[in-house]
């Protein structure tokens, strides 16, 4: 899928352990940016360093059980988090979000509307029995069915064939220059046909097998309980080091307390408070890096932010750095995009030099900046004349954003009201129009599953679903549309910068800050990546022991 939220609640698909680089960081994120006042000075890498030791088993911990490990029909965090070491991919996205072949050999274009795929003729399933390109053609047309949750990655696909014995052709109704980035994602989950047809509607479920060819097979689910890995000793590639994973699932306070008990060996942490509250404990090592994630505000179709010079002007003023120190522990970024550095997997240097030339979302307003800020409210054309109602949950780090969104509208003459709501029925938000009726803009996190930035920004096209606010232009509209199907690089990162300045002209969202990945470990482990790959990425099988 193009869009997921942060959140797991209800009607919304997919969670995300918060990634990326926040200020001071050595990475492509924020080199040279300078540190933000508020921000702590984390070291980010994407990766952790090599494990050189074996280990014999280890606790891990997701944010909650997932609802099945059929990923087509019930996307999630917490099962890509497992299944990322037990399933392969056509592509594999690397800790550094760039992406690169893996289940394909070799891949051809001869022409802009055709993919030529070579497979791998080395590949085996953990039953035993070799990947063919029959299961590879089945896996694409299972993922493409209207009801699965990678459909929407296959709307430009005409048509899908095998065309030898290690080779499929897809041909493109124009061409579609994030494809490839899909396939590194679920839409490129490769399944052994026989053993999916053979589990029917029970694929996914506890007591079911994996159906996968990674370096784990999945031995045991007992729901309720825990989820176990073990090893996959027919696996062709290098012998994971660690021989056994067990995962098992905590609200946050549970997570805080396990790790720093040592009950539990590691995480992904679902939120950046456990990260903050973990900081500086005995015995745990904390590791961030890049990833897609990003805060931002959504303006409703209420209409209280209709006028994009309001929503200037709302940017221009808000408290970003108060935001990270208070709401985040210092540990995300203010950022001038809604699309964290991890969506750069190519053109980093471009896209870094893109985003210092955004100056409507000032880290610390200063004076200039909240006369500009009024200046925009006393002219525009459709200023609200009622409060402006900021939706959110009662979560600490959301309800200093709606705070500080309510100070601002102070500054700039107009009024806030916060509406809170329960968790559950925050999620309703996103998915549902008649749930956000009754507010103007939401206070929102999001992660997009493609490391690049066009696949954020066709939510401000005009028949988006996630364009709220009803923008509307045909000239954007256009450049997207070019740049999705523009196979060059350096082409398309062009586009997309173009594409990121109309965006921010417009305010069609209010962006926030960037948020890191964080890997909670005990101090004696390492290897896995640090970044947001660890979602599509084996993990795992780089977990190992620091000394050998």
């Amino acid at each position: 899928m193009k869009l997921k939220t942060v959140t797991a609640a209800a009607g919304v698909a997919g969670a995300l352990a918060l990634a990326t680089a926040c200020s001071g960081a050595t990475t492509g994120a924020s080199a040279g940016a300078g540190k933000a006042p508020g921000t702590a000075d984390l070291s980010l890498t994407p990766t952790t360093a090599r494990a050189t030791g074996s280990v014999a088993a280890v606790n891990w911990l997701l944010e909650d059980e997932p609802d099945s490990l059929d990923l087509d029909t019930q996307g999630g965090s917490a099962g890509r988090t497992v299944l990322s070491n037990v399933c392969e991919r056509l592509y594999q996205l690397q800790p550094d979000m760039s992406v690169r072949p893996s289940l394909v050999r070799q891949a051809a274009r001869p022409d802009a509307r055709h993919l030529v795929l070579t497979l791998r003729d080395d590949v085996t399933f953990h039953d035993g029995s070799a990947m063919t390109a029959d299961d590879v053609l089945f896996s694409l047309k299972r993922h493409a069915q209207p009801e699965m949750e990678q459909s929407d990655e296959f709307g430009n696909v005409s048509a899908m064939r095998r065309t030898g014995d290690h080779e499929i052709t897809i041909t493109f109704k124009q061409p579609d220059a994030l494809f490839t980035k899909a396939l590194a994602g679920d839409a490129g989950l490769v399944y052994n046909r026989e053993q999916v047809q053979k589990a029917g509607k029970d694929f996914g479920t506890p007591g079911q097998g994996d159906a996968c060819s990674g370096p784990y097979e999945l031995s045991g689910w007992k729901s309720g309980d825990s989820i176990t890995l073990t090893r996959a000793e027919s696996y062709r590639g290098e012998k994971p080091l660690t021989g056994k994973v067990v995962f098992r699932w905590a609200d946050d306070s549970a997570t805080v307390n396990a790790l720093a008990t040592g009950a539990a060996d590691g995480t992904y942490a679902d939120s950046i408070g456990t990260a903050a509250a973990l900081r500086g404990k005995k015995g745990l090592d904390e590791h961030f890096g890049p990833s897609t994630a990003a805060l931002a505000l959504i303006p409703t179709e209420r209409g209280g932010l209709a006028d994009p010079d309001v929503r200037k002007a709302l940017s221009l003023v808000l408290d970003r750095s108060g935001i990270a120190r208070s709401g985040y522990g210092g540990l995300v970024e203010p950022w001038a995009t809604p699309v964290g550095s991890g969506a750069w997997g190519y053109a980093k240097d471009a896209f870094a030099a893109a985003q210092k030339q955004l100056t409507d979302a000032p880290a610390k307003p200063d004076a200039q900046d909240l006369a500009r800020a009024k200046e925009l409210v006393k002219n525009a054309r459709k200023a609200p004349d009622g409060p402006i109602v900021i939706g959110t949950d009662s979560s600490q780090g959301r309800m200093v954003v709606a705070n500080a969104v309510r100070a601002a509208l102070t500054q700039i003459g107009l009024k806030g009201e916060i509406r809170t709501v329960p968790a559950a029925q925050y999620g309703e938000f996103y998915g549902d129009k008649e749930a956000r009726a009754d507010i103007d803009v939401l206070v929102a996190d999001w992660y997009i599953s493609k490391s690049d930035p066009l696949g954020f920004y066709d939510n401000g096209l005009s028949d988006s679903s996630n364009n709220w606010v009803g923008f509307k232009s045909a000239e954007y509209d256009a450049k997207v549309a070019e740049g999705l199907r523009t196979l060059d690089d350096a082409k398309r990162a062009e586009l997309a910068i173009d594409v990121q300045r109309r965006f921010a002209d417009a305010a069609v969202w209010i962006p926030i800050a960037q948020m890191p990945t964080a890997l909670v470990l005990d101090d004696e482990l390492t290897g896995p990546p640090a970044s947001m790959a660890y979602l599509y990425y084996p993990w795992a099988a780089q977990l190992g022991a620091k000394k050998g």
